[in-house]
């Protein structure tokens, strides 16, 4: 069956699914290959806001405290943190700020988490804290301006109901969250803070309690946060990790859950974003190589901007160290690029995304079509991807009949397609191919970017009564974007494919000139 896709606009196109992007640590901003990536992420897709962790962990070089004339003082130092925020905004995009780890000159105890150690104890002097955070909020104040940095939302914690990532109880939680968002406040009462970052598999009642407490304590709260993964019990193999998969429509679920969890409390109404989503929450899992990911992924991006404020792909690259450094250029990493900027199918996905229009004309199971102000039609499209594990769908088939031009309008439209899938823009399929060298000369590294280069195709399509009709059969795990762009004929008179090769004739190509002589 043919689907006949409205002329008019149903509704204009969410920008939620890039207006955060998640990152390793903060430090790791410093790299080379960190910048070279981001460059090539923010030229390419565009994100609006970069959150991490480790903004206040040792490795920024934050909190120093140290001894003079028998007394305990502390510097709050800035180096590391003015050249990552300047980094970040020369690249188009700004930080979402998110408050941790704790620095080990403050923490109460020695609980760590990640190989790089960040401090998950609640900090031992409360005053000592909140003169960190004003310190902190107050120089990006006077750095960048009071109107920026009222832009930059501002997080507390990570995940505090995970025992991995905040070593006390959910009321040690609620007391970080007061002492934090009023020194937040105290520094301008526009900027925006929010929490509680909650790791999926939470019960209702957390976060109910925190609406609660924030309530009875009459505390600053401008967003509410939390996190979105889909995959199961981890099965460990030697610098890996598989898991089970729960179906993509899982992570809108629980891009849904803060909106039901705390309607009818005082929260409710307030934006949620989703700070950190993926399939996998383990940074050695392959899925997140694979082209499946992009077929999975895609109708979270093409719907989650219904149901959330934004949310969050963890993350925009490989450079990215929680369980080590990486040992092979293709290790399951989240990011969207591998280290030396090797595209992967998500990143196309990505991309795809950048390049749909504003005014969405359909939505359906397998497709998003939607149109550019300059006429411009475009159509995302992807084959069912499943998590079960089942053979990939080959041959999957949408037949569009798609609005072009005015609605009388006749002649044709140009097609443009560039796709991904199990046989195009899979650079980890190379990689395995290649007997997945660990690390690649300079022709592997080579053939590897070739390999991530999406098909393309472009042809001419008739348009007919302000219609063209299209199929598009999509290959195994396909994700493919399609532009229709309607032609405005140029051609010379004199143009005739028969003389391409100077074998045709003026008076053949001329019927005028040949009844004149007769």
């Amino acid at each position: 069956m043919r689907i006949a896709v409205p002329r008019q606009p149903t509704a204009r196109l969410s920008g939620a699914w890039r207006h955060c992007v998640g990152t390793g640590r903060l430090d790791l901003a410093l790299r080379r290959d960190y910048q070279d990536s981001l460059g090539l992420v923010q030229r390419e897709i565009g994100f609006r806001y970069i959150r991490g962790h480790g903004l206040l962990s040792d490795g920024m070089g934050v909190h120093r405290p140290y001894d003079w004339a028998g007394e305990r003082r502390v510097r709050h130092a800035f180096m590391y943190v003015d050249q990552v925020v300047d980094a970040y905004l020369g690249m188009g995009i700004a930080p979402f700020l998110e408050l941790g780890f704790m620095p080990s000159g403050l923490a109460s105890g020695d609980d760590t988490v990640f190989w790089w150690k960040g401090n998950i104890t609640p900090p031992r002097d409360e005053k000592e804290w909140a003169d960190l955070v004003r310190a902190v909020i107050g120089h990006l104040v006077d750095r960048y301006g009071i109107d920026q940095v009222r832009r930059w939302p501002i997080e507390v914690w990570n995940e505090p109901n995970l025992a991995a990532f905040w070593s006390a109880d959910q009321n040690a939680y609620h007391r970080l969250y007061e002492v934090t968002s009023l020194a937040v406040k105290e520094v301008d009462a526009g900027l925006q803070v929010g929490g509680p970052s909650l790791a999926p598999g939470y019960e209702d009642e957390w976060i109910q309690r925190f609406a609660e407490f924030v309530d009875a304590r009459d505390l600053p709260i401008d967003f509410v946060s939390r996190h979105a993964y889909t995959s199961g019990p981890v099965q460990p193999v030697p610098f890996g990790a598989h898991q089970t998969l729960m179906p993509a429509s899982a992570l809108l679920e629980q891009f849904g859950a803060p909106r039901r969890q705390l309607a009818g409390t005082e929260l409710a109404g307030l934006p949620v974003h989703i700070t950190e989503f993926n399939s996998s929450y383990r940074p050695d899992n392959p899925v997140h190589d694979t082209a499946f990911h992009a077929a999975y992924l895609a109708p979270v991006l093409v719907n989650g901007g219904d149901i959330a404020d934004s949310f969050s792909y963890w993350t925009f690259s490989d450079v990215f160290e929680e369980v080590g450094i990486p040992t092979a250029p293709f290790h399951g990493g989240f990011g969207l690029l591998t280290h030396r900027q090797i595209r992967k199918p998500t990143y196309h996905l990505y991309t795809f995304m950048a390049e749909m229009g504003e005014q969405i004309l359909a939505r359906g199971e397998d497709h998003l079509v939607t149109r550019h102000g300059d006429g411009r039609v475009t159509v995302l499209a992807w084959a069912p991807a499943d998590p079960a594990g089942g053979e990939p769908a080959d041959g999957h088939t949408l037949r569009l009949s798609l609005p072009v031009g005015a609605p009388e309008a006749r002649g044709s439209a140009f097609a443009r397609r560039r796709s991904v899938s199990e046989d195009a823009g899979n650079p980890w399929a190379a990689w395995c191919e290649m007997g997945r060298p660990l690390a690649p000369g300079d022709r592997q590294l080579d053939a590897l970017h070739e390999a991530a280069e999406p098909a393309r195709s472009h042809r001419s399509v008739p348009v007919a009564g302000g219609r063209a009709d299209v199929d598009l059969v999509l290959g195994r795990n396909e994700v493919t974007l399609l532009e229709l762009t309607p032609v405005v004929d140029e051609t010379p008179q004199w143009w005739s494919d028969n003389r391409l090769f100077g074998l045709g004739t003026e008076d053949s190509e001329n019927p005028d000139a040949s009844a004149d002589r007769s």
